[in-house]
């Protein structure tokens, strides 16, 4: 169990962080050594991505790993660093409001301070009603509520995602901006939209909802100022790093292995 006051402030202080004019850049870690090098790099907060961190230890994404392997790392990421750090639980490894509620009380007592939760059904294909994933959030905000921890819920959508088109995304942002409205009255902090990388519809987005958003770009240069003219508070690279350090770490490898040959 995490000191209390530390907690909420550190909780308080990653929520502060959420700001349109200097967007909060995340470089997305999977182990506690990648996080204490993200963190020496100058982070202001942590974030762990779903996919890196499960392909870091060995299986696919879509809540392959087991939710106590996954505690156990963010654990041990909680340990060796001191910045806020915020995990990403997926689709909260159950359907049931307080199935998910019960599966991401343990990461709050370790001292996590946001989760990302995600609005499509794990492995099938299909979203969450506005109204399922509204009670889900319900849930996980009373549970936070009832910890005492101000706890930040990045409400993702997978509306863009599963749009591989993207010349077909604006006929999503209705749909979105609906979400977003719903996310908000149940308890979520903020709006997670990857795969949206249409300015004009970032823009638009950011003038219709009430929620910080935050976008997903995966390249090592990111235009923080181009993002914050949009309005977007938080910028997420995902996979990417991981992606970057594991080819890396394969061409370094084969150098070696040609050179000794």
């Amino acid at each position: 169990m995490t000191d209390r006051s530390a907690h909420i402030a550190r909780a308080e202080a990653f929520a502060a962080l959420h700001n349109s004019q200097n967007p909060l850049v995340l470089v997305n870690v999977w182990d506690a050594g990648s996080a204490q090098a993200v963190a020496r790099a100058g982070a202001k907060a942590l974030a762990t991505g779903s996919d890196s961190l499960a392909k870091a230890q060995g299986f696919d994404d879509g809540e392959e790993i087991a939710l106590s392997y996954l505690l156990h790392v963010v654990e041990r990421i909680l340990a060796t660093t001191d910045c806020p750090l915020s995990v990403d639980l997926e689709s909260g490894f159950a359907r049931q409001p307080d199935r998910v509620a019960q599966n991401v009380r343990p990461f709050v007592e370790a001292g996590v301070v946001g989760l990302n939760l995600e609005d499509q059904v794990i492995g099938q294909g299909v979203m969450f009603s506005v109204s399922e994933q509204s009670a889900r959030i319900e849930a996980l905000r009373a549970m936070a509520k009832d910890m005492g921890v101000p706890l930040f819920i990045n409400a993702r959508t997978d509306l863009f995602l599963q749009q591989p088109d993207p010349s077909k995304h604006g006929v999503l942002i209705d749909d979105a901006i609906e979400r977003a409205a719903a996310y908000r009255e149940a308890g979520a902090s903020g709006f997670f939209v990857p795969a949206l990388t249409d300015p004009h519809l970032v823009e638009r987005l950011v003038s219709a909802i009430s929620l910080p958003l935050n976008v997903m770009v995966m390249t090592p240069h990111v235009d923080t100022q181009a993002w914050a003219r949009l309005g977007v508070s938080r910028i997420s690279q995902g996979p990417a790093p991981y992606r970057r350090m594991m080819g890396d770490l394969e061409a370094y490898a084969q150098g070696i292995f040609a050179d000794s040959a």
